[in-house]
């Protein structure tokens, strides 16, 4: 009997032992399946992947060939053997070093002015917009998402001649106000997930507005302030219609205007422009790899709240 009892009372005790460790396989088993390979959106992102690495493949290869290996074959093969002059000769006939000072001197300008402007013209908005003349505002820069740039291209033209800013600064102040419109609607959405709770205990302490914003709010924006910059990067350093019709003087042209250089009236060196856009395109390149996980942080953040 006694054994019994300690048998039963044994089986007992191990019961929620065996119960604990059942449950704790269950969320292992759940984990198992929420990683499940979903392969048709795998099938369908290798696919999609395909509309940039074909064109990728065959900028690397045409920049690589002659004339004569380009106009052999079907333009896929790969060249052999592989010619490098097509880069020196990208390189003198546009100038490359000049164009590309000036490229970066225009992205670099239009990224901290576009930050700095854009993200104080949200704050004040996202923290104001129960008013109605804040309302307004808003609604306002935003329904300039909607005006098409050829419209406006004709008078922008004019009124730069007039005020003397066809010319980098000039491009840049350009890029800082085109692009309000976008970034304020980037920002205000993120400025008003932050708690205003943090805004008050500043001014509890007896920090301004100003200070409230450099100090508090300006370091929250960080994810943001990636995503923004690298928009405005890209936008910058590949537009080519507002340097074309703002621009005067040769000197300050951009790579995209100086690789126009290669369209003849009746036929174009593909070989030698292909070198000159993967010369242009690296250096961005680089700085996108180095930046993608600001812009991913910026996303996954902006989600969360």
């Amino acid at each position: 009997m006694t054994t019994t009892t300690t048998t039963a009372a044994q089986a007992s005790e191990a019961m929620p032992e065996e119960r604990a460790r059942r449950g704790r396989r269950r969320p292992g088993r759940e984990s198992d399946d929420t990683r499940r390979i979903n392969w048709w959106a795998t099938a369908l992102i290798a696919v999609c992947s395909l509309t940039v690495l074909i064109p990728m493949y065959l900028a690397v290869v045409v920049a690589l060939k002659t004339p004569d290996q380009l106009a052999g074959g079907t333009g896929f093969e790969w060249p052999s053997p592989i010619n490098l002059q097509n880069f020196a000769e990208a390189w003198e006939r546009t100038n490359f070093p000049q164009a590309l000072l000036n490229t970066a001197f225009i992205t670099v300008g239009s990224v901290i002015f576009t930050l700095l402007t854009s993200s104080v013209v949200a704050y004040g908005i996202a923290r104001n917009l129960h008013r109605p003349f804040f309302k307004v505002v808003f609604f306002y820069l935003l329904a300039a998402l909607f005006i098409p740039f050829p419209i406006i291209m004709l008078p922008l033209v004019k009124q730069t001649a007039i005020l003397g800013m066809d010319n980098p600064g000039g491009l840049i102040i350009l890029y800082t106000i085109y692009g309000l419109s976008l970034n304020i609607f980037i920002y205000t959405a993120y400025i008003r997930s932050i708690p205003i709770e943090l805004e008050e205990a500043a001014r509890v302490d007896g920090a301004g507005t100003w200070r409230v914003f450099w100090q508090v709010i300006f370091p929250l924006l960080m994810p943001m302030n990636a995503t923004v910059g690298i928009l405005t990067c890209v936008w910058a350093w590949n537009d080519f219609i507002m340097p074309l019709v703002v621009l005067t003087e040769p000197e300050h042209r951009t790579l995209p205007l100086v690789q126009y250089v290669f369209q003849g009236q009746f036929n174009v060196d593909y070989t030698v422009a292909f070198a000159s856009y993967l010369m242009a395109m690296a250096p961005l390149l680089i700085i996108y790899i180095f930046s993608q996980r600001w812009v991913i942080s910026g996303v996954t953040r902006g989600s969360i709240k």
